[in-house]
């Protein structure tokens, strides 16, 4: 009987045992079972989540809790409002999906669909994203609220477990893993950096060939043992892919 499972996933019926296991059984009643059927078109909730490389965008707003304090709850909804209709198209416009909003940021994968440019995808959303805030809200907060208004970008590539969560029109596709913590506080660094838009090494070696790159700062990100580079994405080179090409979703 054919599951419909993508190829990296393997039923435990297939699986060689070489030594001593514990086993957790996850599904546990009928309500579970739904949730993972993968012969139905769609499952209770999507996609039961399939590991894969990715590009991991996040977005957030500089000082956005004391422009809420300084602000009528009514404008600060029409100001996000605002904000997310250009970062929405930023991250459709180059293939990318929304998978979360966080209040004042939100989280955008790019490479969900298999893409030999996930990373320059995600670049050049987030350059959209700044170009956006600079010619657009920076004036209009200014012009109503006589405040500032910017942004931080952190992007990483790396592994992370893909899949779909939510019910009927909520719905998203999401990301878990140790590598969307990595781009959070990546997007965090440009803070005391203060750049706008950060990237890991990992995701410079994807795009090296067709950005222009400001700073590098060597830091320590909360959470996680060592010292990571983050590089500073200004703009891209002449000839660089402005639409990359997508392929058709496995």
């Amino acid at each position: 009987m054919q599951l419909h499972f993508a190829e990296r996933v393997r039923l435990a019926c297939q699986t060689t045992i070489l030594g001593n296991v514990a086993v957790r059984r996850l599904i546990l009643d009928a309500n579970d079972a739904g949730l993972t059927d993968q012969r139905k078109d769609t499952t209770t909730h999507g996609s039961v989540g399939e590991e894969r490389q990715i590009a991991i965008l996040f977005v957030d707003i500089r000082n956005s809790t004391r422009f809420a304090d300084s602000v009528p709850p009514f404008d600060v909804i029409h100001v996000l409002r605002r904000f997310y209709q250009y970062m929405d198209k930023a991250v459709i416009d180059h293939g990318g999906h929304v998978a979360c909003y966080t209040g004042d940021g939100l989280l955008a994968l790019f490479g969900v669909e298999t893409s030999k440019c996930a990373c320059l995808q995600a670049v050049l959303a987030g350059l959209d994203m700044i170009r956006c805030v600079k010619e657009d809200l920076q004036p209009y907060v200014k012009q109503l609220f006589k405040r500032a208004f910017r942004i931080g970008i952190g992007l990483h590539f790396g592994q992370a477990v893909v899949g779909t969560v939510g019910g009927g029109l909520q719905e998203r596709i999401t990301a878990i893993g140790d590598a969307v913590n990595i781009a959070n506080r990546v997007e965090r660094a440009n803070k005391k950096a203060k750049t706008e838009f950060l990237v890991t090494e990992a995701a410079l070696r994807e795009v090296r060939d067709h950005v222009h790159v400001g700073r590098s700062i060597d830091v320590n990100l909360a959470g996680k043992t060592g010292t990571y580079t983050l590089h500073e994405i200004v703009g891209v080179q002449n000839g660089a892919p402005q639409t990359p090409g997508r392929v058709a979703r496995l």
